[in-house]
Order: structure tokens, then C-alpha cells, then sequence
């Protein structure tokens, strides 16, 4: 790994745990403004006083949104989309490239690939582009692998797959579904050799969402990819503050709620209070 790709993974991961909280805020562009991202940068300060490591984002949105200075996140630019209206909304195309992210400030970039389905192919073809240019810049590459088409079921084994192609391809991390449990995913990140941090998916109830950050830790990964289980918490701030517990200080899920909890009260008693 070249010294351009090191200095800028120091922006991604924390240097004392070695693992990463990364928020995307890339839905956007194939939702457009959903619950929790109609004020992106609104939504972008709240998890970064969470302590969010790195926020991923559409350059449209990278270019005129504000991370702040204080404790500013790594910036990660999504450089592939599809719409939900579209003929074919697996297949993610490539809207930017790695030279536009460099001139965006960006610290590293990603590319969404969904295996299994009919457009594959071009997804692989991309990946494996991008990969290369980001050799050539000594920019990161995050690779979103999700396993997804016509008859590929979403189970440890296909993810397993998903995560070992991004890594031959040239990805530098891997962003993938949890499988569920520990055992199983153990296997997906054992046979991955670069590190692994889970997908979130559709919002659940913060018990499953720690429950899997926890069993995902305990697996070996290196951290998460949580989007909307954090923008479109009640509270952002406290819930990537809790994940951040168990992901960087190592507490368990139980007792990472019990944080979340005490927290949130806590911070709804003080905006009950008169003016």
C-alpha cells in the first residue's frame, strides 16, 4: 500500500482502536430526500459529534456541504449511482471518478457493486477501474459488495463471495451485510484479507442494530457502515456515540443501550426545559 493510501486510512479509522464508524449519506441520489436527509448538513454535523470517523457522500452534496472544523469526519465520495425510477436500479453506474474526489478533498472513495445480478458485469468492470486509478492517486477504495439478484440468496456464503471479490478486485475495505450471527460471519471476514465493516440496511430497533455491531465485532470486523439506523435515529448523536462504545471501546451491546438510553433521557429532559 502506497504512503498517499496510509496517510489518508488515518483519516478513516481511529488511530487507538484501528476500527471505523462511516455514515453514507449517499440515498439521495437513488431515493432522493428521505427522512433524516432532507438538511444533509444538518443530518452530517449530528453524527459527526457522535463521533462518526468518515461520512460518505455524492459529489454534488460533497462540494456545498459543510462538515465543519471540530473533530471534522474523513470524507469518503460515492462514486457510483442508480435511481429507484430506473429500468434496472441494481446496476450502479459510475457518476465520478477518483480525480474529481482528490479535487472534492475527499479521503478516500467507494463504488457500489450488487453480485448476482444481471448487471454485473459492468459493476465488476468499474470496480476494477476505479481500483486502479485509486493505485495511481493513493486514494482508499471502500467497496460496497452486497450480493443481490435473480435467485442469490443474501446467507454467509454469498456474502463470503461478495467480500473475497471486492478484495481481489483491489478494494482496501469492504462494506458488506452482516450475516446474522457471529459463527457465520467469522468465516466471511476470515476469508476476506483486507478489513470488513457491516452494511446497516432498513432501519430496526436499536437492540438489533447494536446486537449485530456487537456480534460483528466479536467476528473480527472492523467496524460499520450504518446509514439510516443513524441519520434517521431519533437521536444521531447518541446512537453513533452508542455504536461507538462497542466498536471503539469494546462494550457490549447490552450495555451500549443502556448508554443510548440514559443518553437520549437525558438530552430530551434538557430540551424540555423552559427558556
Amino acid at each position: 500500500m502506497n504512503d498517499g493510501k496510509v496517510r489518508r486510512l488515518k483519516r478513516i479509522f481511529n488511530t487507538d482502536s484501528g476500527k471505523t464508524i462511516i455514515v453514507p449519506m449517499d440515498h439521495g441520489a437513488t431515493l432522493g430526500p428521505i427522512p433524516g436527509l432532507e438538511d444533509v448538513t444538518r443530518a452530517s454535523e449530528s453524527v459527526r459529534r457522535g463521533g462518526a470517523n468518515a461520512i460518505v457522500m455524492h459529489k454534488g452534496l460533497a462540494a456545498t456541504t459543510s462538515l465543519g472544523t471540530d473533530a471534522e469526519a474523513g470524507l469518503i465520495l460515492h462514486l457510483s449511482a442508480a435511481t429507484c425510477l430506473g429500468p434496472d436500479p441494481s446496476y450502479k453506474t459510475l457518476v465520478s471518478d477518483v480525480e474529481e474526489a482528490v479535487s472534492l478533498g475527499a479521503d478516500a472513495v467507494s463504488v457500489h457493486v450488487n453480485i448476482g445480478a444481471r448487471s454485473e458485469a459492468g459493476m465488476l468492470s468499474a470496480l476494477g477501474k476505479t481500483a486502479k486509478a485509486c493505485g495511481r492517486w493513493g486514494v482508499p477504495l471502500l467497496a460496497m459488495m452486497y450480493p443481490r439478484g435473480e435467485g442469490v440468496a443474501e446467507n454467509a456464503d454469498s456474502i463470503g463471495i461478495a467480500a473475497r471479490v471486492g478484495a481481489e478486485l483491489g478494494a482496501d475495505i469492504i462494506k458488506c451485510p452482516y450475516s446474522g450471527d457471529p459463527d457465520s460471519f467469522r468465516k466471511v471476514v476470515a476469508g476476506c484479507p483486507i478489513p470488513v465493516v457491516i452494511a446497516g440496511g432498513p432501519i430496526t430497533s436499536d437492540a438489533e442494530a447494536l446486537s449485530h455491531i456487537e456480534g460483528a465485532m466479536q467476528a473480527g470486523a472492523h467496524g460499520l457502515s450504518m446509514g439510516r439506523s443513524a441519520f434517521q435515529h431519533r437521536s444521531p448523536e447518541h446512537f453513533v456515540r452508542a455504536a461507538g462504545a462497542i466498536v471503539h471501546d469494546g462494550l457490549s451491546a447490552r450495555e451500549a443501550m443502556a448508554f443510548l438510553q440514559a443518553t437520549s433521557a437525558e438530552a430530551h429532559a434538557f430540551a424540555s426545559l423552559p427558556n
